[in-house]
């Protein structure tokens, strides 16, 4: 089953935009955070269009989607000759080859600049995304290094946490016994003082 064969070459150049558009539009709402492989994505995915249709233009070069309105030309038949019709019969079937071989030409050299149209804008959109994916990668690579600053802090700030917990439950261990001990002096002090008061 043929899914493009309802498109023409105006079509098929529109399904293209639209599909990149609408892969940018998907894949940015569905991951944010991953623009910049969603844009590249979308260049990747727009030159695989296009050279697939500059593929399925040549391999559909006798579409007359691609002849222009030109109708193709026909052999004259020598068959129906008077008299002679029945020995020219051969001669109609070679003409109508060759004239077949040169219909073939004909619609191939109509086709083939609007597949290289196709073939040439799919290398345009792959010359682009080598920038693309230099700055992809460049993004990626800072983010990379940021999440790892980040985690480093947070670790920094767990260990620092731990180490201060530590310190607070050694305080508290020895704060005890520290704590028992004025309290008892405090008692043995306040003793003559409340004495002489009395």
């Amino acid at each position: 089953m043929d899914l493009l064969g309802g498109m023409g070459r105006d079509e098929l150049r529109i399904f293209s935009w639209v599909a990149a558009v609408v892969f940018v539009l998907a894949a940015g709402a569905w991951r944010p955070r991953r623009l910049h492989w969603t844009a590249l994505g979308s260049v990747l995915l727009f030159a695989a269009l296009n050279a697939g249709a500059g593929i399925y233009v040549l391999n559909h070069f006798g579409d007359p989607r691609w002849s222009g309105g030109e109708q193709p030309l026909s052999a004259p038949s020598f068959s129906e000759t008077p008299m002679v019709g029945q020995f020219l019969g051969p001669l109609d079937s070679a003409l109508n080859g060759v004239v077949g071989g040169v219909n073939e030409f004909l619609a191939f050299k109509r086709a083939l600049p609007i597949a290289l149209d196709f073939l040439a804008v799919s290398g345009w959109a792959l010359l682009a995304s080598f920038p693309l994916a230099i700055l992809a990668a460049g993004i990626s690579f800072a983010m990379a290094r940021r999440r790892a600053a980040d985690f480093e802090r947070y670790r920094a700030t767990v260990d620092l946490l731990q180490d201060e917990l530590e310190q607070v439950k050694r305080q508290i261990s020895s704060g005890n016994s520290v704590l028992a001990l004025p309290a008892e002096d405090a008692v043995t002090d306040a003793g003559p003082g409340l004495a002489r008061r009395g």
